[in-house]
């Protein structure tokens, strides 16, 4: 549950940062420096192609990632500092603020959206599998604001992406067990979901259809007040996302 990831990881008095790896690139001086005598063999053409797999938890190297949790594998790319918890999404601080993962990324399963995100007991309703389900059901939702969702393309197939947020008038304490449940992968309840912790909280979802199944994609901040540059960093990072066909 993403909400409760950011207030558990809050009470930690120190956070963990891995040095990134600086690497240097050698320049050539000499036509016959920079010509190979000989082709690549196949397994060193093999291994340069190779994508890391996306790592379950922790912080994580920069780098481009292959993440497998979808019917189809996405790329993405990842600069330093970023965290990832259960591999289904990635997140950063904002040191000016009291919490964490103030920036996320997240690519969470989402197979209900609840009619009414405060209102949410008894409302969970399952959607269909399908992209324009799972768009319909959220830009419909009581409690919340959407824009006009719009046709975009990621890598070998398409989708779509629109904003979502708290509606201006929602008390979130006032929301039902004090959860505003934007979308949940139960019926029963938004124990496991994705869960705004305040009125301040948006995203961009971007909702790909691989050929009638969906993937889920959000790009999101905690706060209004976040440094634009860790908005402008995690934006690079969502949009770095590419479906391939062929992976």
């Amino acid at each position: 549950m993403w909400n409760s990831i950011r207030r558990s990881r809050a009470a930690q008095t120190t956070r963990s940062r891995r040095v990134g790896v600086v690497v240097a690139l050698l320049a050539c001086f000499g036509l016959a420096a920079c010509t190979a005598t000989e082709p690549p063999s196949p397994a060193s053409t093999a291994e340069a192609n190779t994508i890391a797999p996306f790592p379950e938890s922790g912080v994580i190297d920069a780098g481009t990632y292959l993440v497998t949790g979808y019917p189809v594998p996405f790329e993405i790319t990842v600069p330093e500092g970023w965290e990832t918890f259960d591999g289904a999404g990635l997140g950063k601080d904002d040191p000016d603020l009291p919490d964490s993962w103030n920036v996320t990324v997240l690519f969470w399963p989402a197979t209900h959206v609840p009619t009414d995100a405060c209102a949410w007991s008894g409302a969970l309703v399952q959607v269909d599998p399908t992209a324009e389900a799972f768009v319909d059901a959220m830009t419909a939702q009581a409690s919340t604001v959407s824009t006009t969702p719009v046709k975009v393309v990621a890598g070998d197939y398409s989708g779509f992406e629109f904003d979502h947020a708290v509606a201006s008038d929602v008390d979130i304490t006032d929301c039902d067990g004090g959860k505003f449940c934007v979308y949940s992968d139960s019926a029963q309840d938004c124990n496991s979901a994705r869960v705004y912790a305040r009125e301040g909280e948006r995203e961009t979802y971007r909702v790909v259809d691989l050929n009638g199944e969906r993937a889920v994609i959000a790009v999101g901040q905690s706060d209004e007040s976040i440094n634009p540059e860790l908005t402008r960093e995690a934006r690079a990072i969502f949009d770095s996302i590419v479906f391939r066909s062929d992976k």
